[in-house]
């Protein structure tokens, strides 16, 4: 069972820079895939983007415009959302996930950061 940890959610200005933690214990040898995702209440979750854990390649949705960017670090088990030039829009509840590459959904999720956004 892969456990997931966001962290570095917080309060930020327009236009500031935030960068999330997701820490991952229990990853069994394999191929998996990390995503990022966010959720403002009483909306559809909305995929940010993800990266193979192993090559480190990476894809994102249209939701950031290219201002967002995901990395990781495999000897701290940890993948990154870099945040910039952030919008009062992007305020929601960031959520990273795990899964299985060659499959589309994601397993294993962490329990969000908050970010917030101020105009």
């Amino acid at each position: 069972q892969v456990q997931l940890g966001e962290s570095g959610g917080g309060l930020v200005q327009a236009g500031g820079s935030l960068r999330l933690s997701c820490a991952a214990s229990r990853l069994t040898p394999g191929s998996y895939k990390m995503g990022w995702f966010r959720q403002v209440p009483g909306k559809e979750r909305e995929f940010i983007g993800g990266i193979s854990w192993n090559g480190g390649s990476t894809w994102y949705g249209d939701a950031v415009e290219g201002r967002f960017t995901i990395s990781r670090d495999k000897a701290k088990n940890t993948v990154y959302l870099q945040m910039n030039n952030l919008k009062p829009e992007d305020t929601a509840v960031y959520y990273c996930a795990a899964g299985v590459i060659g499959r589309a959904k994601y397993d294993w999720w962490g329990q969000g950061t908050q970010v917030t956004v101020s105009s």
